[in-house]
């Protein structure tokens, strides 16, 4: 199967697994222990039903927004993942470009293998740098004033990775930062030639560009475990964000948000918008998915914060349904990692494009013509 052959993101996920080593692969779509929120991330989205309705003029189909600031083409953008050149030599510049072109928000991650100068001078479109707050204030801090200089126009937060979550493929698969050929891994890199030979041929072209001026944590081989551990501060309260509010004059949003009450403290703090996220189902394992949460949170908050939706997006019916329980966009970001893992940038465009095509048709099914017609009398839970 080529991506000329794929016609879903599950397509591209097989290709992904064919082409990776093992431990990359794993990395790439594993989750947190038993990987219970990893599954209901996805399979939550069909505990709900949509209620099309007929005989409405759907010859125009209109699926421009605006979110944190920035008029989008569609109601989602690529999230934040971290060392992107770990599936293509693409890597974050081929995922920024495809994102530009097709008019939505590209995140860059702080773990990312690209800095934010470089996705500053490769793109012009909508950019939102993802921040982990660190021991070293002052590292966390530098990302802001190095964004805002290079023009990105938001910053997220990410505040529920202060402790790594236990990633368990991970450990089992040897997978070490920056991957290392060892008796562990060899034989996994050996049996992926397209992968490792490009890889070894760029002098391993693996750092991560945007704190390897500041932290030396890369050289000694540490899983993701103890890279987390190492850096992250377990002490971050709500006081540390405020910092970050008052040091950043753009809009600011809190990724990693799933209680009521952490919605509202958000608001409290000054933060533009909420990303309601499992993290990918990658730290604690067993919580509430995405979905189940829309709903409950912009109830409480009504229209005092902005809502994005994130974890388990796979198709355009799942963005539809995100919207009608109340979210004002989606994020996602193993779609597009799958991509780029099947076929570097191109990959990312084809994913991206096929999701367009599908929201632009299941909202001609569904029988609206624009986004802000989607709405909760559009959906209704099921009783599995």
């Amino acid at each position: 199967m080529s991506i000329k052959n794929c016609y879903n993101v599950a397509d591209f996920r097989k290709i992904a697994k064919r082409k990776l080593p093992h431990a990359i692969f794993e990395y790439m779509d594993g989750g947190a222990e038993d990987e219970i929120t990893l599954r209901q991330n996805v399979s939550a989205f069909d505990h709900y039903s949509l209620i099309p309705e007929t005989l409405v003029d759907v010859s125009s189909i209109n699926t421009k927004t605006k979110v944190l600031g920035v008029e989008m083409d569609l109601p989602f953008f690529c999230g934040p993942s971290g060392a992107s050149r770990l599936y293509h030599q693409d890597k974050e510049f081929g995922v920024a470009t495809a994102a530009d072109e097709l008019g939505i928000i590209y995140s860059l991650a702080t773990f990312g293998t690209a800095s934010i100068e470089e996705i500053g001078a490769v793109t012009k479109g909508p950019k939102m740098f993802q921040v982990y707050v660190f021991k070293d204030r002052g590292i966390s801090l530098e990302f802001l004033s190095r964004a805002k200089a290079a023009n990105f126009n938001s910053i997220c937060i990410t505040v529920d990775s202060s402790i790594g979550g236990n990633r368990e493929r991970d450990l089992r698969s040897g997978l070490s930062f920056p991957p290392k050929i060892k008796p562990s891994t060899f034989f996994q890199f050996a049996a992926k030639p397209a992968w490792s030979l490009p890889f070894l041929a760029s002098n391993q072209d693996f750092e991560m560009s945007n704190i390897a001026h500041k932290v030396d944590a890369f050289g000694g081989g540490m899983n993701t475990f103890e890279l987390a551990h190492s850096l992250f501060d377990v002490s971050v309260t709500w006081n540390d964000i405020a910092e970050f509010r008052n040091n950043w004059d753009g809009p600011l949003a809190l990724k990693g948000i799933l209680s009521v009450e952490d919605a509202k403290k958000a608001i409290d703090v000054g933060a533009s918008a909420i990303i309601v996220s499992t993290h990918g189902g990658r730290q604690l394992d067993g919580v509430m998915p995405t979905i189940h949460q829309i709903a409950n949170i912009r109830d409480a908050v009504g229209d005092k914060i902005e809502i994005i939706a994130d974890s388990g997006i796979r198709r355009g019916t799942h963005i539809i349904k995100a919207l009608a329980m109340g979210a004002d966009a989606c994020s996602f970001a193993r779609p597009y990692i799958y991509g780029l893992a099947a076929g570097g940038e191109a990959g990312v465009s084809k994913v991206l494009g096929i999701l367009k095509e599908e929201l632009e048709r299941d909202m001609g099914l569904l029988g609206v013509t624009s986004i802000n017609q989607i709405s909760e009398r559009h959906i209704a839970r099921n009783h599995l």
